[in-house]
């Protein structure tokens, strides 16, 4: 690995207009690049949107759809790598899809494996666990709900990656039009994300997580104060491979931000060079419980 600058970038994914969302994608790009930002990481299903009934409408192939296009023609321009969430249709089924696009176009796509909650009606689960070797450092994704299940962070830093990405649409909590419901809407959505800085920890890899932020529309499937509305009270983190959070958006107002933030390298070298580093001491031979099956017929 080698040092680098990333941002992460917490902003609206409104519901079914992605031309709306790539004209902001490519504004917050431009003020990545001026923070010299190699690495721009944007939020789960940004794109199209949050569990739209039009999911299936509003899906594109990946990597031959017109966001892809726009997403490269966006990185190449700025000159940096970046990541964002959209829907992905291949074959008439729908995928939560990641796609990471560089300055020399696209270089790869992660599926969330894992639905939570109404995504299971809207989207089919994948399979693959990948790596991307970006130049300066190797990444990989783990979308959302995905980053409940520690495994998934494991097999990719034992796969080499450096660079762990979080791209989140967490709906945790909901807010009235107040200042105090606001922050403490805001604030539960930090702390609750702020336990993932274990899996930064526990695989000695940098970590950036983003979350969407604001209401970004309703669904006439659920009451309006329903919990599966696509209102996200939004937060950006930057954790160290030790752990220690390099780099937050404030915890008062929902509102679109970014953070930006050096990874030295120095410092993953560091954390693994100690005597307790996991990926070296784990002992797999004894985990094979972890492969079996819970449910039995």
């Amino acid at each position: 690995m080698k040092t680098m600058r990333v941002a992460a970038v917490s902003m609206n994914g409104f519901l079914g207009e992605p031309r709306r969302v790539l004209e902001g994608v490519d504004a917050w790009c431009g003020r990545a690049a001026g923070e010299r930002a190699d690495l721009v990481v944007f939020p789960e299903l940004l794109i199209h949107g949050h569990c739209t009934p039009q999911t299936w409408s509003l899906a594109e192939a990946v990597p031959d759809g017109p966001s892809v296009a726009r997403l490269a023609e966006i990185a190449r321009r700025h000159g940096l790598t970046l990541a964002a969430g959209l829907s992905e249709k291949e074959n008439d089924i729908v995928f939560n899809t990641v796609v990471l696009v560089g300055p020399g176009g696209y270089l790869g796509k992660q599926r969330k494996i894992h639905a939570s909650r109404d995504e299971a009606f809207f989207y089919k689960g994948g399979r693959d666990i990948t790596v991307f070797d970006i130049g300066p450092c190797k990444v990989g994704i783990v979308i959302c709900y995905d980053n409940q299940f520690p495994e998934i962070a494991r097999i990719l830093a034992l796969r080499g990656a450096e660079v762990i990405l979080m791209p989140h649409a967490g709906r945790f909590k909901l807010w009235e039009d107040n200042p105090a419901s606001e922050a403490a809407a805001r604030r539960f959505s930090h702390d609750f994300m702020k336990k993932y800085a274990l899996r930064a920890r526990e695989n000695a890899c940098f970590a950036v997580l983003t979350d969407q932020v604001g209401r970004a529309g309703y669904v006439d499937l659920w009451p309006r104060q329903s919990e599966n509305q696509p209102h996200h009270a939004g937060a950006a983190l930057i954790w160290g491979p030790d752990g220690n959070l390099l780099a937050s958006t404030q915890e008062e107002k929902i509102q679109e931000e970014m953070i930006v933030t050096t990874l030295d390298a120095g410092l993953m070298a560091q954390e693994r060079s100690l005597a307790n580093y996991m990926l070296r001491n784990r002992r797999p031979e004894l985990f094979g419980e972890l492969t079996k099956e819970q449910v039995r017929s």
